[in-house]
Parts: C-alpha cells; structure tokens; sequence
C-alpha cells in the first residue's frame, strides 16, 4: 500500500496534537519558555538544512522569485484565512486557552511540509513500497505536534490534511517522476530544494520567538522555482 506511510504519518500528528493537548496545563511562564525553545530549535535545523545548498546563489533567486510569486498570490493570507474558517468551525480552543487554531494550523504546516524528507519519502513510498522514511518523519512530526499543541493549540492538529495530501500526491505520482525525472536531476533538485526550505525554516524559528514575523507561506512557490532553475541548468550543462 503506497499510502501506507502518509497516513501513518498523518495519523502520529493527529495523536501528538491529542497528547499535546492532555499536557495543556503548563504555566505561561514554561510555556513562553517551552516557546523560545521550540523556535531556537527550528532555527538550528533550518540553518543546518540551508548550508547544504551546493550553489547557493540558487536559494537566493528562488527565495526572491518565490516571494514575488507569493505575495502575488497572497499565500499566507490565504493559508491564514483557511485557519480562521476551521477556528470559526470548532470555536477557539488552543491549548489552555492560548494561541488559536488558525496560527497552530498554519505554524505546523508550514514546518511538516517543508522539507526532504516528505519528498524523499513520498517517492520511496511510492516506487519501492518502502516507507521507513515517513515512519521516522511521523514520529517527528509527532513529537514535534506534542510540542506545539502545548503552545499554538490544538489547531495543530489540522496540519495533518495538508501533509498527507501533499505526500500522498507524490507517492500517488512516484513512478511516473520516476520514469520522467533523471536520478541527477533529482538529486540535484533535493539538495537545492532542501536549502531553500532550510531558509523557511529559519524563518518560522524567528517568528516563533517572536523577534520577528515573516510571511512564510508566500516564500513556498520558491520551491517550485528552485526545480525550475536546476532542471534549466541540468539540460544546459547536458546540451552544452
């Protein structure tokens, strides 16, 4: 079963955001702490994955690209008005009475989805029926929605629909990007991909502290510029 991996991984977000809310009686003062721990930590990991770009000039012009495409678009507008929706829907419950179920819903998506790791996983899922990689991302995420839930809510919780849609896309397609994409061109692509998500990570870590608050829903289409840029200079260095 292809799915097998993006469901238990959507499934591991769903009971950590459950754990996360049995634990929501922490005091605010652990729980601004918990907080800048959180985001301290998310700042670390998106800096170790954007200092494996090989040409770093490529995050550079997505990053910007992505943010013009973005803010054209009103991505985070629009992300945070699907949260609003769902909090209108189930009431303002975060997690003893604090955060809300837009800013859980969109803080946590925006971590699950980028990444390596659901793209490399999705496509082992996929073309092998090995789904090790999902398992350990689940249980990351998992942890990961324990965690948020004690300080964003329980909006967390929705995060789960747009991670196993996404992943399960790309498993659904995973022969087909298979038999169409070459093995360098992918790996290029993911080691590309993986730096410029590094970036957006870093920036959820600064909003999470606080310091600052960075539209980082309106930078995701620069994923899609990064495969845009490597497949462009794949087939110049292959027909030069």
């Amino acid at each position: 079963m292809f799915l097998l991996g993006t469901l238990v991984n959507g499934l591991l977000i769903i009971i950590g955001t459950i754990i996360g809310k049995l634990l929501n009686r922490i005091p605010d003062s652990m729980r601004t702490t918990v907080m800048y721990a959180i985001g301290l930590s998310v700042i670390v990991l998106g800096l170790q994955m954007g200092l494996k770009s090989e040409n770093f000039l490529i995050v550079i012009i997505s990053l910007v690209m992505g943010a013009v495409f973005g803010e054209l678009m009103q991505l985070e507008e629009r992300l945070n008005q699907l949260g609003l929706w769902l909090e209108k829907k189930m009431g303002s419950i975060g997690a003893g009475g604090k955060g809300s179920i837009a800013e859980g819903f969109v803080t946590a998506t925006l971590i699950f989805v980028i990444g390596a790791m659901a793209i490399i996983g999705a496509l082992d899922s996929g073309i092998r029926g090995d789904h090790d990689v999902l398992y350990t991302k689940g249980l990351i995420d998992g942890f990961t929605s324990i965690i948020l839930t004690t300080t964003l809510g329980v909006g967390v919780i929705f995060s789960a629909i747009p991670v196993m849609l996404y992943q399960g896309i790309i498993a659904l397609f995973a022969t087909q990007i298979n038999t169409f994409i070459p093995q360098v061109l992918m790996d290029q692509f993911i080691v590309e991909m993986t730096a410029t998500g590094g970036v957006m990570i870093f920036a959820i870590g600064l909003n999470l502290t606080g310091l600052v608050k960075i539209k980082v829903a309106n930078l995701l289409p620069a994923i899609f510029v990064t495969g845009l840029i490597v497949t462009v200079l794949y087939l110049y260095n292959l027909y030069l």
